[in-house]
C-alpha cells in the first residue's frame, strides 16, 4: 500500500473561556446570577459590589401600565425611560461574541468597568424603606393539639401516647404509620415489653384523639376523616342545623360509598343506599361542606415572590419595555487594586500575572452581564412589539409566536432565545408573565390563518365560565362553538386544553 500526502480543510467552533460565561450567565435566572456573582466576589479580590442583593424594591404598576413605586419618580417620563444602546454583537452563539478585546492593558479603565450605575438610582433610600418586623403568630398543628392536650384531665400515661401519636401526624392531620409500630415506639418511651394491652391503650388514646379540634384529625383514610368530621364537627357548622337523615345518609355515603360521590353518580348512589333523590343531594351538598385536610389550616405557606426581569407599561406612543433596575447588579473593579497593580506588576512578578488574569476575569464578567441584559431586552422589545394585541386585549388576543421568528428578527440563534426566556419575568399591567409565555403553537383556521393556543385556552375557558351550571357544555359543544368561530378545534384538543388548565369533566361542573 503506497503513502500519499493529502490536506484537508476543516472547521470547528472553539468556545473561549468568556464565550462559555456569556453563555451561562444568559440562561441563568435572577436568583442564580446573584449567587454566580456571590462566588466571583469570594474568589476574585479585583471586583466588587456597590448594591446590595438583598435589598427588596417593590416594583407595582396601575391598570394602565403606571409605576406606583418611588422608581416612578425616577421613570416618570415615558420618553427618558432609560435604556442602554445594545452592543453590536449580543449573539453569544456566534462567533462575533468572542472577537471582544479583553487583553488591553488600558487600566485607566477602573470607573468606567462597572454595569448598573447608570441605571440605578445612587440616593441611600434605606432610610425611607425600612421594614415593619411583625411577629409569627402561626401556630403548628402539633402546637394546637398539645395545647388541647394539657387541658385534658388524662394521666401522665395518657399523655404520652397522645404526643406519640401526635408526633406521628403528618401535615394533613393524617395518622399514616401503623398502630404496631406505633406500640414499639410508645413500649420504648414507657421503657416496657410490647403488648396488645399496650396496643388496646395507644387505639384508645386515639379515639380522644380523634375529638380534638379541628375534627378529623388523627384519621387513617379520607373516608375516615370525613366521617370524624360529621361526627365531630364544630356547633356552628351547618351541618348541626340539617336534618337528622341527611346527616346519617351522608355518614353512610363517605363511610361506604366515597368513590361514587367523587365520581357524582347519583343514580347508582341512590341504587344502593335506597333514598330519595332529594335527600341524597342535600346529602351530597353536605358534604361539600368537609374538608379532606383538615390540618392543612395550621401549615404554614412559605410565599415565593417572582421579581421581573423586564418591565411593560403604557407609554405616549405605545407600549415601553425597560430593564429593572432592582436586579441590575452594580459590578465594578477595585480601583485600588488596578492601580496598585498598574504601579507594581514587574515587582510583583508571578503575582502580578495572577492579579492581572483575576482582572481579566473581572472585566469579562461585568461585559458579559451588561451584555446579558441587553439581550434580555431586545428579545422582550421583540416579544412586546408582535404581542401588542396581547396588552390590550388580554390573552385572548394572542397571537402564534415561536422561538425562530424572534431569532430570525434579532439576528440570533433560536438556542440563544431559548435561554433568555426561560426563567425571565416580565411585568405587564396585566400581570407577572415568564418571557417563554408568549410563544405558543399554532392551530389553523377556517379562513386559512391561524390562532394561538393560549388563545384557544382563553376562549374554552371563557365559555366554560359562562355555561348554565345545570347544562355544562362538553367537550365535543365546546369544538363546535370554536369551529363556528372559526377555529378548527378537536375535541381531543379541547379535552388536553381543559385539563392542562384543571377544568373538571362536564359531569362534574353540573349543579345537583
Amino acid at each position: 500500500m503506497k503513502q500519499t500526502l493529502g490536506l484537508k480543510l476543516s472547521q470547528n467552533l472553539a468556545l473561549t473561556p468568556q464565550l462559555q460565561q456569556s453563555i451561562k450567565l444568559l440562561q441563568l435566572s435572577t436568583l442564580e446570577l446573584n449567587e454566580e456573582i456571590d462566588k466571583a466576589l469570594l474568589d476574585n479580590p479585583l471586583l466588587e459590589r456597590l448594591d446590595d442583593p438583598q435589598a427588596a424594591i417593590t416594583v407595582q404598576v396601575s391598570s394602565n401600565g403606571q409605576l406606583l413605586d418611588s422608581l416612578a419618580g425616577a421613570y416618570s417620563k415615558t420618553d427618558d425611560f432609560p435604556r442602554p444602546e445594545p452592543p453590536e454583537a449580543t449573539d453569544p452563539s456566534s462567533d462575533n461574541a468572542s472577537n471582544t478585546d479583553f487583553s488591553n492593558d488600558n487600566w485607566e479603565e477602573g470607573n468606567s468597568l462597572s454595569w448598573g450605575n447608570s441605571n440605578r438610582n445612587t440616593d441611600n433610600e434605606d432610610d425611607d424603606r425600612e421594614g415593619i418586623q411583625l411577629a409569627n403568630n402561626h401556630v403548628s398543628l402539633r402546637e394546637h393539639l398539645m395545647d388541647q392536650l394539657r387541658a385534658t384531665s388524662a394521666s401522665p400515661r395518657d399523655k404520652l401516647l397522645l404526643t406519640v401519636l401526635i408526633d406521628a401526624l403528618d401535615h394533613n392531620g393524617y395518622l399514616l404509620d401503623d398502630l404496631n409500630d406505633l406500640t414499639f415506639c410508645a413500649a420504648n418511651l414507657l421503657e416496657e415489653e410490647p403488648s396488645e394491652d399496650l396496643k388496646d391503650e395507644l387505639h384508645t388514646a386515639l379515639k380522644l384523639l380523634q375529638s380534638f379540634d379541628p375534627a378529623g384529625v388523627g384519621a387513617r383514610s379520607a373516608s375516615e376523616c370525613l366521617a370524624l368530621q360529621i361526627l365531630y364537627c364544630d356547633p356552628k357548622h351547618p351541618l348541626r342545623s340539617m336534618d337528622k337523615r341527611i346527616v346519617q345518609v351522608a355518614l353512610t355515603l363517605v363511610r361506604h360509598h366515597l368513590e361514587l360521590v367523587a365520581t357524582r353518580d347519583f343514580v347508582k348512589m341512590k341504587r344502593l343506599i335506597k333514598v330519595d333523590e332529594k335527600t341524597l343531594k342535600a346529602a351530597y351538598a353536605a358534604i361539600k361542606t368537609l374538608t379532606p385536610h383538615p390540618g392543612a389550616r395550621f401549615t404554614q405557606v412559605e410565599a415565593n415572590y417572582i421579581v421581573p426581569d423586564v418591565i411593560v407599561r403604557k407609554g405616549k406612543e405605545g407600549w415601553v419595555v425597560s430593564l429593572n433596575p432592582a436586579v441590575m447588579p452594580k459590578l465594578t473593579v477595585n480601583e485600588a487594586y488596578a492601580q496598585a497593580l498598574k504601579q507594581q506588576r514587574k515587582s510583583l512578578g508571578e503575582a502580578g500575572t495572577d492579579l492581572q488574569s483575576r482582572l481579566q476575569e473581572a472585566r469579562w464578567l461585568i461585559k458579559n452581564i451588561e451584555q446579558r441584559f441587553d439581550t434580555i431586552l431586545r428579545v422582550s422589545n421583540a416579544i412586546v412589539e408582535r404581542q401588542k394585541a396581547f396588552f390590550t386585549h388580554g390573552e385572548i388576543a394572542m397571537r402564534p409566536l415561536v422561538l425562530r421568528e424572534i431569532a430570525d428578527e434579532l439576528g440570533l440563534h433560536e438556542s440563544t432565545i431559548s435561554r433568555v426566556t426561560t426563567q425571565k419575568f416580565m411585568l405587564t399591567p396585566l400581570g407577572t408573565f415568564e418571557l417563554k409565555y408568549f410563544f405558543g403553537s399554532s392551530v389553523a383556521t377556517e379562513t386559512g390563518g391561524s390562532a394561538s393556543s393560549t388563545a384557544i385556552r382563553a376562549l374554552i375557558r371563557q365559555m366554560i365560565a359562562s355555561e348554565n351550571p345545570e347544562e355544562p357544555l362538553s367537550d365535543s359543544k365546546i369544538a363546535e362553538l370554536l369551529n363556528d368561530q372559526g377555529v378548527v378545534v378537536a375535541r381531543r384538543t379541547v379535552a388536553k386544553y381543559r385539563e392542562a388548565m384543571n377544568i373538571a369533566h362536564m359531569h362534574l361542573r353540573k349543579a345537583i
